[in-house]
């Protein structure tokens, strides 16, 4: 009963968000474009994989998507490489841009369906109860929620006590020259909490740069990193020689998780695996060289 009223509290949400959907009124799927990885994620666990004919360059879920024509970056967009492809559906996000490539886009002619993306529950489901509205896919959209709900749940399930949640620094890195920490209001934020972990900032939202001063202050138990922009500062032994870091209790501990970014933050179909795999890294797998 409890999943079931977990996922139906969430439903109630979707007629509001929806409002700020733009949907095509009648909608030709035979040619799709993903701009997203969470939404090409979406279209495939609909079922609809065999009518995307590109995707954008943050798609990498299912493996599948790896052999389809690469548009660029959805933050990055060139109109003219998506329109190459001869869509007749474009999905993507409020994120993607700039302005001008989506306008180019609509002045073209070709439906865009562009759906909300915020790092929520409620939004991820909004993304897949839209697009599955639209791609005619309804009943596999609520199989697909359905089954996101009892993810959650059984996470949930596992959290500890409050004064035994473990606090977690999610730290977004690409390379050593780019180390932002993760505040409130941030996807991090997010799937740590739905993990049964505590983030260990306090004060402020979004990101703020990684500073010795920081991270001491926040001691964090755990060093959460996306597994690229682990391997893009050169692996744990090289975490624990950023600013601050070995002198928190995860550096004594060696204590460091990553995950695929993607799964981790894409809030897509995957949104209970993560939540899932991250509980499962924090409280039940214990850390031999560090690293989760």
């Amino acid at each position: 009963m409890k999943q079931f009223l977990f996922v139906a509290a969430t439903v109630t949400l979707w007629s509001s968000v929806n409002a700020n959907a733009t949907t095509p009124e009648a909608t030709n799927t035979s040619r799709i474009v993903t701009l997203s990885g969470a939404i090409t994620e979406i279209v495939f666990a609909l079922g609809a994989g065999s009518q995307v004919v590109g995707v954008d360059a943050s798609s990498s879920h299912p493996n599948t998507v790896n052999q389809l024509a690469k548009v660029s970056y959805h933050r990055r967009l060139s109109a003219e490489g998506v329109l190459s492809l001869a869509p007749t559906l474009v999905i993507a996000t409020t994120e993607a841009g700039p302005p001008a490539a989506i306008e180019h886009l609509r002045s073209a002619g070709v439906d865009l369906l562009i759906v909300p993306h915020e790092p929520t529950v409620e939004s991820a489901l909004t993304k897949i109860e839209t697009i599955a509205s639209a791609l005619d896919a309804s009943k596999a959209g609520d199989k697909l929620i359905a089954q996101i709900g009892e993810q959650l749940d059984l996470a949930r399930s596992s959290h500890p006590a409050d004064n035994a949640k473990i606090k977690v620094l999610f730290i977004y890195a690409r390379g050593q020259g780019t180390l932002n920490v993760a505040g409130r209001a941030t996807g991090a934020d997010t799937i740590i909490e739905l993990a049964g972990g505590v983030n260990a900032v306090e004060g402020y939202n979004n990101y703020k740069p990684l500073t010795s001063e920081g991270a001491i202050a926040a001691a964090p138990d755990v060093i959460l990193l996306m597994d690229k922009g682990l391997e893009s500062i050169g692996g744990p032994e090289a975490l624990w020689q950023l600013p601050g870091l070995a002198l928190t209790p995860a550096g004594r501990q060696k204590r460091v998780i990553s995950l695929d970014g993607l799964l981790l933050l894409g809030f897509g179909p995957r949104l209970g695996q993560a939540a899932l795999a991250l509980n499962q890294a924090l409280y039940t797998t214990s850390a031999d060289d560090g690293r989760e």
